[in-house]
């Protein structure tokens, strides 16, 4: 005897337009909390502001940050991380490619407890983004893109 399965059929996002599929997949995240919605074209829009060149994005404020290469990171361009004190997880976006991020900049975030983790710019945006979702502690230092 055979079985026919039906497929369940997804609720459309409210405002879709009729006859387009559409599911809406973005995460429900507290009023103010700093999602990246967009990067290139040398900036981002983060939780519906435009920003152009790098910025350094907390769950809660993004600022401009005037590092525009890897060779421009120090520790104290990523000060304001280690003296946030909620910082559990720093990625760095290093523009279109990863780079090496050197010990001079690595190790005053290790002794604040903070764990760094390099990707290009791409990847950093939306591994923050997922982490956000997750409510975990995590900042985002990234290098603007073309």
């Amino acid at each position: 005897m055979r079985t026919r399965t039906r497929r369940a059929k997804p609720n459309p996002a409210p405002d879709a337009p009729e006859g387009e599929a559409a599911i809406d997949i973005t995460p429900r995240l507290a009023v103010g909390r700093q999602l990246i919605q967009a990067y290139g074209n040398g900036g981002f829009r983060i939780a519906e502001r435009a920003w152009q060149g790098s910025v350094l994005v907390f769950p809660d404020e993004t600022r401009a940050w005037p590092v525009t290469a890897v060779g421009d990171l120090t520790a104290q361009s990523l000060a304001a991380v280690a003296e946030a004190g909620t910082v559990e997880v720093l990625l760095i976006g290093c523009g279109p490619a990863l780079a090496f991020i050197p010990a001079a900049v690595r190790d005053p975030l290790r002794a604040a407890g903070v764990v760094i983790d390099g990707m290009d710019t791409g990847a950093a945006c939306r591994t923050y983004n997922v982490l956000l979702a997750e409510e975990r502690r995590v900042a985002a230092a990234l290098i603007a893109v073309d």
